[in-house]
């Protein structure tokens, strides 16, 4: 079974100037690669702690991917890093300052002198030509182990995984199975709850079950490891029959399914329209739906939101209308509903993070209204 960790290098991330979108990406294409991802890290720029996290991940893992780190400036130390991991020193290699000088032609330009740094590389590691950049990559052999530098920039990463280190990975380690991953949208019941009803499968080995909450949504996750995408898809479909039928309506939808657009297509089933209030969500709601009714008023009680709700009905004479007012002085929300089965109210009381209030009631209330709707039918 083979493992990997990624490290991703550099001080900014972990000052929060920019967003590690490269672990995320890396995770996916090793899942689809049926490799099993243990652990992921940020280091900053700093040789000794970059070295230190990479022998670590040595023992652990048996491919170890670095992203970050491989420029021209004194600040880019992972080829100095990986040398101090691994007990080499640093070579400087012709051919791949050559791609360094022709790559910086293309410019019109000459490279300075710094830029040399590019070209030194662990001893005896494997140079990776890097076509649309400036960073030669390399990957570092060892009995067990790849060590694989990437270049930090997203777009270079991406071509180069694609186009040098996936086939050399499925090469190196015979990789010949995938990982598929079903993900399960859950609304109407909390966390806790959810995991009682399917604590089993949450033990299995293969496929995997987890959950992961979210603001007023439940997320279930099934991974499958096989030999080939029909097998995994066979394996994912029988657990998430098993999920399906313990949880009934719960789950709204799965993947990409988004709670607000599944409602708004079981209203357009319908052929019908919605108008919506809202009181103390800071447009959030008119903002997620993007219906043309929807009406915002401030400091809406729970007496006056139904009257609030009838009259934008009757105003736009749409033929069910939902309304919101959340309240964060006491953390909760009112809610209702007008349909052609009549009226109806319902009052949530919140226990999070104040700032997520907002979000909770509006998904609450979303979900109440997708299921009215299926009871409608």
């Amino acid at each position: 079974m083979t493992s990997a960790e990624i490290i991703t290098i550099g001080t900014e991330i972990l000052l929060g100037e920019i967003v590690d979108t490269n672990t995320r990406y890396l995770a996916k294409n090793l899942r689809a690669l049926g490799v099993d991802l243990y652990r992921t890290i940020t280091i900053g720029d700093n040789e000794d702690r970059i070295a230190s996290a990479i022998q670590h991940s040595m023992e652990r893992a048996d491919i170890v991917i670095t992203t970050g780190g491989l420029g021209p400036t004194i600040d880019d130390p992972t080829r100095d890093a990986i040398a101090k991991a691994v007990g080499v020193e640093t070579e400087f290699r012709e051919d791949l300052w050559e791609q360094v000088v022709a790559t910086i032609a293309r410019y019109g330009r000459k490279p300075s002198e710094n830029q040399k740094r590019q070209a030194y590389v662990p001893k005896g590691a494997l140079g990776i030509q890097n076509p649309v950049g400036t960073a030669p990559c390399f990957i570092v052999e060892t009995e067990r182990n790849a060590v694989i530098a990437l270049p930090g920039v997203p777009n270079e990463m991406e071509y180069i995984l694609h186009d040098s280190i996936i086939p050399y990975l499925q090469k190196r380690f015979n990789l010949n199975e995938i990982i598929k991953v079903r993900v399960l949208h859950c609304a109407g019941l909390g966390e806790g709850t959810i995991d009682e009803k399917i604590t089993d499968l949450e033990k299995l080995s293969n496929p995997t079950v987890g959950l992961a909450a979210h603001t007023g949504v439940v997320d279930i996750r099934i991974a499958a490891k096989a030999k080939s995408e029909s097998e995994a898809n066979a394996m994912i479909a029988d657990i998430e029959s098993q999920v399906r039928e313990r949880l009934g309506n719960i789950v709204f939808g799965a993947d990409e399914d988004k709670l607000e657009e599944v409602t708004l297509d079981l209203i357009a089933k319908r052929g019908w329209t919605l108008a919506t209030i809202e009181s103390g969500l800071d447009g959030i709601l008119a903002r997620t739906l993007r219906v043309p009714h929807t009406v915002s008023i401030p400091n809406l009680n729970p007496a006056s939101l139904m009257d609030a709700l009838r009259a934008a009905r009757t105003n736009s004479k749409a033929d069910i209308a939902l309304g919101v007012s959340a309240y964060p002085e006491d953390r909760s929300a009112e809610m209702a509903i007008i349909s052609p089965r009549g009226e109806k109210t319902h009052r949530i009381t919140y226990g999070g993070p104040p700032r997520s209030l907002q979000y909770w009631a509006m998904n609450l209330a979303l979900n109440w209204l997708r299921m009215t709707l299926e009871e409608i039918d």
